[in-house]
């Protein structure tokens, strides 16, 4: 058991600097071909966080483990929303733009209503599952997503300020090649040894799922989304969670699906359906307190909800 600890940690290791790598290098491609930072966030630091947990579940959907699937995105869409966002909200509250009170969040909720759709609509008939034309609907929503972003961009005429790039083409590619590598042998080990370990502790792949290994492919949004409140970058904080949040579900889970049709257990009802909940609690904190903004209290009740939930499904 000890083994497979230490090579889930190295599993995870890998994932960060994968992801890490994979940002940093496309990052730099980005900006050779003066695509601003915004764009930038919104669309290659998002994909590079939700990385981890994309490779995860192409693994884990290539082997047929179909619980690590949905516990992945489940338990990490619930980490980023109820403890990241909290504890990101505990150390500044956060101001958001009127675009993400109205369009993104609200975007978010619908993403995880259609997940609910999808997945029950065979409810009566024996046979739930994502199969690959779910997976084609997640990932036509998924561009139009893209689209969105891109029109929002277009309207933003402020941004236009490139960084200097740091890199030449052949480090850019390197650290898109190391990345990607780092990602794949990454995911292997963190599936591979979190079903041994769920095994030998006699755990639900569910729980290991929604605990161990959700949390561990957020470990990316964890930081990036505390080092942007330190800064003060609140639009970076919150739109990485929230943009997170949505390419996990459409981008992460309808490529899964079109790999392989995903059986789901209806037990996850419950997760969703909570996810459901913080997202719209998110919603209504922009009305209370300080307006478009996540006060310290509004935070701290975030964090409190995710400590409930984890003792209720280790407890369970």
């Amino acid at each position: 058991m000890v083994i497979n600890l230490i090579l889930l940690t190295a599993g995870f290791v890998l994932l960060i600097m994968g992801a890490n790598g994979l940002v940093e290098g496309a990052s730099s491609v980005a900006k050779k071909y003066k695509v601003s930072e915004l764009a930038i966030g919104l669309t290659i630091v998002a994909f590079g966080t939700s990385a981890p947990e994309l490779v995860v579940n192409v693994m884990a959907s290539i082997d047929g483990h179909s619980t690590i699937v949905y516990s992945n995105v489940i338990g990490s869409n619930l980490f980023n929303l109820f403890l990241i966002l909290g504890i990101t909200g505990v150390i500044t509250p956060i101001v958001v733009q009127s675009s993400t009170v109205w369009k993104e969040i609200p975007f978010s909720l619908f993403t995880i209503l259609v997940l609910l759709l999808l997945a029950n609509e065979r409810l009566f008939s024996g046979s739930q599952e994502l199969n690959g034309v779910d997976g084609m609907l997640l990932l036509f929503l998924f561009v139009f997503f893209m689209f969105y972003v891109y029109f929002q961009l277009k309207q933003d005429p402020a941004e236009t300020h490139v960084e200097e790039n740091p890199f030449n083409t052949f480090r850019s590619w390197l650290f898109i090649g190391l990345g990607l590598a780092g990602l794949v042998f990454g995911a292997r080990l963190v599936v591979a040894n979190a079903v041994k370990l769920a095994t030998l502790l006699e755990i639900s792949e569910k729980v290991i799922g929604l605990t161990v290994v959700a949390a561990g492919t957020s470990l990316p949004e964890l930081v990036t989304s505390v080092v942007a409140a330190l800064k003060n970058k609140n639009d970076i904080a919150v739109g990485n969670i929230i943009g997170s949040n949505v390419f996990n579900i459409l981008l992460v889970l309808g490529l899964s699906s079109v790999i392989a049709p995903i059986p789901y257990d209806s037990l996850f009802n419950i997760d969703l359906s909570l996810l459901s909940i913080g997202t719209i609690i998110l919603f209504i904190a922009m009305f209370t307190g300080g307006r478009r903004k996540l006060d310290r209290w509004e935070a701290g009740i975030l964090v409190v909800v995710y400590v409930a939930y984890l003792l209720r499904l280790l407890v369970s």
